[in-house]
């Protein structure tokens, strides 16, 4: 067999387990629409949402603020986080905005990577919003749906493929208990998005060719080490800068870019190479993932998602999708507008929306649009969950990752199931990472050709 008819074959063997797991996955949320919701959760009808905040950095405390500046009858009861003074500011800022709709006594606030576990033995709590780092997700996400509460979770959903699969099958108990499950991939929630990406699988530029999406950014934050701290508590405070907490720059950040190219593909990429290292982010404190990737994702009709993401000082910067077809094309920026250019006629524009308030910290229509959305299908009782993907948004970064790191052609399947597990099974302060830091401090990160990524 020829490398060009087996690669068919692969895209074909691809395109039907995807369209397998699709039809899958909406006959399951179709019979969950049937079901009564589970045992401590919203009921239709009830007036007030009672939430729960675990993971109280920016964009946990960003999520809570999107639901309580939702019109209907909103409560934030418990909280939690794995930092004393990070928990404190969150519910100090948050009740300064929302007074009588704070109502958080120091029994309900938890300190501790196990605090999340408290959070869900509490009575009365019928939405729980999950914003601690990535790696967190899986075990986090499984208990809440034992719990039978409903779930905001924060993007990429995982940090490696065992992770995922905890996802995917946590999920189908979701759907089952008719759980509502929300992820934050806000993009979706974008009126502009809605727009451009209907107008593309309508055919408005014809066959779509590739796709090319930018992530750049200056720079990122990182946190340095305090001579209290254990290893662990380092690592979990500056979690970004490591891969087994972030997942890296183009599984973090990139989840809403591959998102986007999913979406109007209706598909996800059969395999993917690309390369990618580490110029700038080689201190201390920039733990062990790298500051620039760039991947080629095919997906299985052969079109092609050229995507770029980059993290160092000085660079150009860009967060925008584009999609190139046979009859035009179309270009999106993350933080401006869409514009659709048919060929022969003028271009059209869709602007992006702000949701005001003087103090929210996530203007973006999206953000809030997507936490109203979810709101509003809890109180009518609708059927409403988003998990499937947001896996399959974070599993696209991780086949991106493992293409970076090792320097090979990763095929979907390969990565799904590999078994590399990069998070620690013991949550405690006193656990040991796996990344450690080498005679300088500086810790090693992974190397093209070598480093076996599946």
């Amino acid at each position: 067999m020829s490398e060009n008819d087996l690669s068919r074959r692969r895209g074909t063997v691809s395109r039907r387990s995807f369209l397998e797991r699709t039809l899958a996955g909406a006959a399951a949320a179709s019979a969950a629409s049937r079901l009564p919701l589970a045992r401590g959760a919203h009921a239709p009808g009830k007036e007030q949402i009672r939430i729960a905040l675990v993971g109280a950095g920016g964009r946990g405390t960003g999520a809570a603020f999107n639901a309580l500046l939702n019109r209907a009858d909103v409560k934030l009861v418990a909280m939690a986080d794995a930092f004393r003074g990070r928990l404190d500011s969150s519910c100090r800022h948050l009740a300064s905005q929302f007074p009588e709709r704070v109502a958080v006594p120091e029994d309900r606030k938890f300190v501790g990577l196990d605090g999340y576990q408290k959070v869900l033995a509490l009575d009365g709590v019928d939405l729980v919003i999950l914003a601690s780092p990535p790696a967190f997700r899986p075990r986090q996400f499984e208990a809440a749906v034992k719990a039978g509460k409903h779930v905001f979770m924060e993007k990429p959903v995982a940090t490696d493929a065992p992770g995922v699969r905890r996802i995917q099958a946590a999920n189908e108990e979701a759907k089952k208990k008719g759980l509502a499950v929300a992820v934050g991939l806000h993009l979706r929630h974008e009126a502009k998005y809605r727009e451009v990406v209907k107008r593309l699988q309508e055919g408005a530029i014809g066959e779509i060719r590739f796709l090319c999406t930018y992530h750049c950014v200056h720079s990122t934050w990182t946190r340095p080490r305090r001579p209290e701290q254990t290893e662990m508590e380092y690592q979990v405070h500056n979690w970004y800068n490591f891969t087994w907490l972030s997942g890296d720059l183009l599984v973090e950040r990139g989840a809403h870019d591959l998102d986007v190219g999913n979406w109007i593909k209706q598909s996800h990429p059969i395999r993917a190479q690309g390369m990618g290292g580490r110029q700038v982010c080689i201190d201390k404190d920039h733990g062990d993932i790298f500051d620039h990737h760039a991947v080629e994702f095919e997906y299985p009709d052969g079109a092609r998602l050229f995507s770029v993401w980059r993290q160092i000082p000085g660079t150009w910067t860009a967060f925008a999708q584009n999609a190139h077809g046979t009859k035009g094309r179309a270009e999106i920026v993350g933080y401006g507008d869409g514009t659709l250019y048919v060929d022969g006629q003028p271009p059209q524009h869709f602007a992006r929306r702000q949701t005001w308030h003087k103090n929210n910290p996530y203007p973006a229509e999206g953000h809030q649009a997507e936490m109203d959305e979810f709101l509003a299908a809890i109180l009518a009782g609708q059927p409403y969950n988003e998990a499937d993907y947001g896996a399959t948004a974070t599993m696209t970064g991780l086949l991106g990752r493992m293409a970076t790191y090792s320097g090979q052609v990763v095929e979907w399947d390969q990565a799904i199931q590999s078994k590399v597990e990069l998070v620690p099974q013991q949550w405690t302060w006193d656990a040991i990472p796996g990344p450690k830091p080498g005679p300088d401090g500086v810790y090693a990160s992974a190397m093209p050709g070598v480093t076996k990524a599946w």
